[in-house]
């Protein structure tokens, strides 16, 4: 793959493809471990960066942008430990702002949609807290119902703990309209959470990282006396569904009517002219942040007229209206002390910083990334070395620059292993990228066979999104990873643990530590239930490079059935012209994935791990599309500009009808349905005869 900054304009279709394609699966998995799990692995500004470079190659490729792409939805979905509620309005998310010219940007936008011609437009700006989103409905005055954001359109519903939420009012005061959703953020101050904290592990409990780790975990708790002994508080700041009856007409007076109504509201909000009046209040705000008691992240401005809003409406997942002013990450100076390689699934072998513990925005901090030897060396970063470590979150931060004194020149540069610190010491590799350039990414050429990627490959199999073995996380793994009595070395070895602890007569897992009787019990039947696993899941676990959760899902609706996928492959792995095309023509699936899949099934050890596992698990079929539509079984190709609907759900509404949606344009194409700008595409279609409709013929075709 090409450097990630790499300008989009300098990528072809197949590179910019297979990075969309990373980028993508690399995000839906941070949306997840930050809004479901509270438990993100990435800076807030490494998260940003990801985003704005997605952002800007579906800009450069249009089509290209896959129908799930994260551009386009907010959050992550519900934990399936609660119950469901169904945002009556969508919880959006914001833009974001880096610099004073992306805000005046945002100002003159604003103006040239509105078409203004110089007449004033007032803004709200308003402290941006680092918390967790939180929409409240009230029916007659009384609480209802409590969410989270979720997804966006659905969230978790935590009512029963949010009533134990002082700032949260169960009954509004006079004045409110019939129904009325506020929307704000739960969030912990820093003395209430340092105070949690030390209760925590005079407790023996486990401590948080962070404030919002803490206010988020505290919420979504099982238990509501939990969440009651947790000390949270609550920011009033938007609204969802509201009755008619409400009449306040701008942001500003909609949430002073909320203090009326019960709610606190930050007092640090205020009614700004123009792009000057807000940056002077993010300076004061930032010259603020370390006193104000609680966290928060930068500063949201809003446009202040709530028919201006009206008329400015959204684009894709955030409103033209409002836009969040991020703070630059916050830094500190400490040590470096040493300098681990840690080994991940794929044999990628990646440095870690070990660091003389910093404070470093409320969180103390003893590790950094170093991604990779060309950042090691970029740094010229030696063991002893002064260093500039930043983080703009609540996660592993990473260090930003070495401070070249004059004892750094007197130190070993560091020398990057050549070698898997595992027992075969097998060579490290850098792949080359689809431009046959040089990788930065050093990986044990080992496979299965490296213990380290091994046991990686089992963590990765039982994980939440492959099959999810309640009972089975880390730490059982490395437990049986390392038993001699009960060894798990490859899948399968999951599924024949019961029988080889009915068939032991001397040693009984039971008995074993940290093990007993109902703990065995609930476990093999965990392991029982996944017997049966659906297709794109299943594919999903097997750790085939570059088969992300996304692309094991087309895969799974494409092929249908395990047997097709495996027959599909191998036929691949053999050289087959026509397979390969096959594979080719698939929706969102090139050469990168194609050369994984061909890869992963051309060595015999993992053929062999796969076979001992069909042995004891049954890959579901894929749901099936409608076979009784004018377009099931047909390929069909969108290119150009839709004027109807979007790509996406161009592509969606085609794969429910049956039809199949491939990427390009081959022999085995039977619809082209083609918009303004289409290019090769088209050109491709009439070269090989494919039948070419509009959006308009199409919408024809299937309707009804």
């Amino acid at each position: 793959m090409p450097p990630a900054d790499l300008s989009p304009d300098a990528l072809s279709p197949l590179e910019a493809a297979a990075e969309i394609a990373r980028l993508s699966d690399e995000i839906r998995e941070h949306d997840r471990r930050y809004y479901r799990d509270d438990a993100p692995t990435v800076s807030d500004a490494e998260y940003d960066r990801l985003r704005r470079r997605l952002l800007a190659l579906e800009a450069r490729f249009p089509d290209l942008r896959r129908p799930d792409s994260p551009s386009q939805k907010v959050g992550a979905g519900p934990s399936e430990k609660f119950d469901k509620v169904t945002h009556r309005v969508p919880m959006l998310s914001l833009d974001n702002a880096f610099s004073d010219a992306d805000v005046t940007d945002f100002v003159g936008r604003v103006h040239r949609f509105l078409a203004t011609h110089g007449e004033a437009v007032a803004f709200t700006a308003e402290p941006k807290i680092d918390g967790l989103s939180l929409s409240l409905r009230y029916e007659a005055g009384r609480l209802v119902s409590a969410a989270t954001r979720g997804d966006g359109a659905e969230g978790e519903n935590v009512t029963a703990n949010v009533r134990t939420v002082a700032d949260v009012p169960t009954v509004l005061a006079d004045g409110a309209p019939e129904v009325l959703e506020v929307r704000g953020e739960v969030y912990m101050g820093h003395t209430d959470f340092a105070a949690l904290n030390a209760r925590q592990e005079v407790a023996g409990e486990k401590t948080f990282a962070n404030p919002r780790n803490a206010a988020a975990g505290s919420l979504r708790q099982l238990d509501p006396r939990i969440t009651a002994s947790r000390p949270l508080r609550f920011f009033a700041y938007a609204w969802g569904e509201v009755s008619e009856d409400w009449s306040p007409t701008t942001q500003w007076d909609r949430v002073q009517a909320f203090r009326a109504l019960g709610f606190p509201v930050n007092d640090l909000m205020v009614r700004c002219a123009d792009a000057e009046e807000l940056l002077a209040h993010y300076r004061r705000i930032e010259a603020m942040r370390a006193s104000l008691g609680y966290d928060i992240d930068g500063v949201v401005y809003k446009v202040d007229r709530l028919d201006l809003q009206q008329r400015l409406g959204f684009v894709s997942r955030s409103p033209r209206w409002a836009i969040a002013h991020k703070f630059p990450a916050e830094r500190a100076t400490t040590i470096l002390d040493g300098i681990d390689i840690q080994v991940g699934r794929t044999g990628a072998h990646t440095p870690v910083a070990r660091l003389v513990p910093v404070t470093v925005g409320g969180v103390v901090v003893s590790n950094a990334t170093l991604h990779n030897a060309d950042e090691i060396a970029r740094l010229d970063a030696r063991i002893g070395d002064t260093v500039v470590v930043q983080r703009a979150g609540d996660v592993i931060p990473q260090i930003v620059e070495v401070v070249k004194d004059a004892a750094h020149e007197t130190r070993e540069p560091f020398a990057f292993p050549h070698i898997c610190r595992c027992d075969l010491a097998t060579p490290l590799v850098r792949e080359e990228t689809a431009t046959g350039e040089e990788g930065r990414i050093r990986r044990c050429t080992g496979e299965f066979a490296c213990p380290y990627q091994r046991q990686e490959h089992l963590r990765h199999f039982v994980s939440r999104r492959a099959f999810d073995i309640e009972g089975l996380g880390e730490k059982q793994i490395e437990f049986f990873f390392t038993d001699q009595d009960f060894p798990v070395r490859e899948p399968a070895d999951i599924f024949t643990l019961a029988t080889r602890n009915a068939a032991s007569r001397l040693k009984k897992l039971e008995n074993k530590e940290g093990f007993g009787a109902t703990s065995v019990a609930k476990l093999f039947a965990a392991v029982d239930e996944r017997r049966t696993i659906g297709l794109e899941r299943f594919l999903f676990a097997l750790g085939i490079r570059n088969v992300g959760e996304t692309t094991a899902r087309q895969l799974a609706r494409a092929y249908g059935s395990w047997s097709a996928f495996h027959d599909g492959a191998m036929r691949v792995v053999d050289g087959d012209a026509a397979a390969r095309e096959e594979m080719d023509a698939i929706d969102q699936i090139g050469e990168t994935v194609i050369d994984s899949v061909a890869a992963y099934f051309r060595e015999p050890h993992n053929r062999a791990v796969v076979d001992r596992l069909i042995e004891h698990v049954t890959p579901l079929d894929a749901e099936k599309p409608k076979t009784d539509t004018r377009v099931a079984g047909r390929t069909v190709v969108f290119t150009g500009s839709l004027e109807k609907m979007t790509r996406d759900e161009a592509k969606a509404m085609a794969e429910r009808l049956g039809a199949k949606v491939a990427g390009s344009v081959s022999a085995k194409t039977h619809i082209v349905v083609a918009g303004p700008g289409a290019g090769s595409k088209l050109a491709k279609a009439r070269e090989l005869g494919v039948e070419i409709i509009s959006e308009e013929e199409w919408l024809k075709r299937i309707d009804g």
